[in-house]
């Protein structure tokens, strides 16, 4: 199918890389016209140059709810509505050998944007939907925020916590035909892992996210590794009419990792 977002606008967060920007290349590739939202300025403006006049950049810090308001404001004024809005936005923090050294410095900012910049999203661009015959809010999550483990806990207990809360905004925001619900990624090869190191050089940096995504391989059944666009795939999915009678669900995109441990076949040792 082609065209399947034409006549519809967007906004995602955190678009200028990474997932996001998968998720804007496609996004424009199906006709819809985009707002990339992101800290990053240079980023952002590039990507706008290659991607040409369907899209704009307005620098957003999604921590601050005014800057929320503002962005879905922006995107309305500038293409005429607001059909399709992708909360991405998102940080991780330092990795700590043990729980027990971490100090809790980062809570409150990975809180902010992974936690508090998604409510806002969700609360500003259903209040548009909402009087305009509806949309869909799309939540980007992470396996983190699902199943267990050891390392960066405050990033899987905010992930965690944007699982919860789209439900609960799925289910009050049926009345108005807005559908709300969660991509959950998983081993997608993004900048992520390596800037949860701290105090290395980039040579044990490049090992230290070779060993994690060595383990990452190994937990997971599918072994091609994923992509921003398997996740843009899904974002797609859920933008589109053919999720029209889908809301309040949780989808990972993660290779079957969270589906259970991989078996081990007698010929692999």
């Amino acid at each position: 199918m082609v065209n399947e977002l034409a006549g519809k606008v967007a906004i995602v967060t955190g678009g200028a890389s990474g997932i996001g920007r998968g998720i804007v290349e496609r996004f424009v590739a199906e006709g819809a016209r985009v707002v990339i939202a992101d800290v990053e300025q240079d980023l952002g403006e590039g990507l706008v140059a290659a991607l040409g006049r369907d899209t704009v950049f307005r620098q957003t810090d999604v921590s601050d709810p005014g800057q929320v308001a503002a962005l879905v404001a922006a995107a309305v004024e500038k293409f005429g509505g607001l059909h399709v809005m992708v909360n991405n936005a998102g940080i991780s923090h330092t990795m700590h050998r043990r729980f027990f050294d971490d100090d809790l410095a980062a809570f409150h900012r990975v809180m902010a944007v992974n936690v508090l910049g998604v409510m806002a999203g969700t609360r500003d661009a259903a209040r548009h939907m909402a009087a305009n015959g509806g949309g869909s809010i799309i939540n980007v999550s992470s396996i983190g925020g699902i199943q267990a483990g050891g390392g960066v806990m405050t990033y899987r207990a905010s992930k965690a916590a944007v699982i919860h809360f789209t439900k609960c905004a799925a289910i009050e925001l049926a009345h108005y035909e807005v559908r709300v619900n969660t991509i959950a990624p998983g081993n997608i090869p993004t900048s992520l892992v390596a800037k949860s190191a701290v105090n290395m050089d980039p040579e044990q940096v490049e090992r230290f996210e070779a060993k994690i995504r060595e383990t990452m391989r190994d937990d997971r059944p599918l072994k091609r590794e994923g992509t921003p666009d398997d996740v843009a795939e899904a974002a797609l999915y859920f933008a589109t009419d053919r999720s029209r009678y889908v809301t309040g669900t949780v989808l990972p995109v993660d290779g079957g990792t969270v589906a259970g441990k991989v078996i081990r076949r007698r010929s692999e040792g």
